[in-house]
């Protein structure tokens, strides 16, 4: 009797205290850009704590200071952004970080990067065409004996087809990941977009972590870095992805192009390479030491008859501009043919879409 009597006690006293805890609610996420039809974006951060909020990012030239509300939530507005894709991140008390409140995060070595993609009429833009497959690969690297990944991009109808397609390397930059040409750089629907308008050939991507050695990620200039992304390449991820893809024979067939370090490396390994890429892209691309080339600016004869197509390009307000016009110089005095682009804007990456969607349709004719 005493026992039962205890029990009912015990149910009396916990069962409401559970209800209780039933009934609380978790604190509503603070959602974070909010975006109205006229492109209007809000920016929110919960930091009831701090003495200053704002946020900067390409879609402005200026930081938006934010200004807190009762509720420890900061917040500000930047009316009529124009349609594209953009970075941006929070300065709290000067330490810079994503946005909570946005899952889209820009891939990067060092995550502080959060993306605002107002969708336009862009070649960059989802559109209602055909599009193909990004596939995730990870892997150990038997020639350089490191744990690897990357990505491959096949185009549409690639799965329920037969043929064979050309094979294009494309790499990422300095602070950023063999993730970043997909989601930030959007380089599939350019190519789905491209290829649904027939601008570009079909064709199978693939984008290779720039960053072998660990190290490297605070000198993109390594030489080491570099010989070991060639290494992987040549002897691990091209056998590879020509035993588990359908790619097209013969070096007419290869294409190798990259962004500021990823131009680097495509300009190092490409030139290293002739007998196995005809193409060679560099985007606002680090220069290479003159050794690298050496052989090939000696033998310029040689060298054109091998190069399909070398296409350079660089904007105005870019750092690298004096790097990339002393190469110019150096192709045009030793008689390498070659395409120069110079082009509006700096080192970011409106330039580097622009740059894919111009190159891709001189690929592969």
């Amino acid at each position: 009797m005493v026992r039962t009597t205890l029990l009912i006690f015990l149910f009396a006293v916990v069962a409401p205290l559970a209800s209780a805890e039933k009934k609380k609610k978790r604190p509503a996420p603070v959602v974070s850009p909010l975006i109205t039809e006229q492109r209007n974006v809000t920016f929110r951060i919960q930091a009831p704590h701090a003495d200053k909020v704002s946020v900067s990012g390409e879609m402005s030239d200026q930081p938006l200071e934010l200004t807190r509300g009762d509720d420890g939530i900061w917040s500000g507005t930047l009316e009529a952004v124009p349609a594209g894709i953009y970075g941006y991140s929070f300065s709290i008390d000067g330490v810079k970080t994503v946005d909570p409140g946005n899952p889209n995060l820009k891939p990067m070595r060092s995550p502080r990067t959060s993306i605002l993609h107002l969708p336009g009429d862009h070649a960059y833009d989802f559109k209602e065409v055909p599009h193909g497959t990004v596939h995730g690969h990870a892997y150990h690297s038997s020639a350089i004996d490191r744990f690897r990944e990357l990505k491959v991009y096949t185009p549409p109808g690639y799965e329920a087809g037969d043929e064979n397609y050309p094979l294009l390397v494309l790499q990422h930059g300095h602070s950023d990941s063999y993730a970043t040409w997909v989601t930030y750089g959007k380089a599939h629907w350019i190519l789905d977009n491209l290829i649904a308008e027939e601008k570009a050939k079909p064709m199978i991507v693939v984008m290779l972590d720039g960053h072998p050695i660990p190290e490297s990620y605070g000198d993109g200039r390594m030489p080491e870095n570099t010989e070991e992304l060639r290494k992987d390449l040549m002897e691990h991820v091209l056998p590879m992805i020509e035993s588990t893809y359908r790619v097209k024979e013969g070096r007419t067939n290869r294409a190798i192009a990259g962004l500021s370090m990823g131009g680097l490396h495509a300009l190092s390994i490409g030139f290293q390479e002739l007998e196995s890429f005809a193409t060679i892209g560099s985007f606002s691309g680090a220069i290479p030491d003159s050794g690298v080339m050496e052989k090939a600016l000696a033998s310029p004869e040689e060298t054109n008859a091998k190069l399909d197509l070398l296409w350079i390009a660089c904007g105005k307000k870019d750092f690298l501009l004096e790097e990339n016009e002393n190469l110019i110089g150096s192709l045009t005095e030793s008689g390498i043919l070659h395409e120069w682009h110079l082009t509006e804007g700096g080192h970011q990456w409106s330039v580097w879409r622009d740059y894919l969607t111009d190159f891709a349709p001189r690929l592969f004719p």
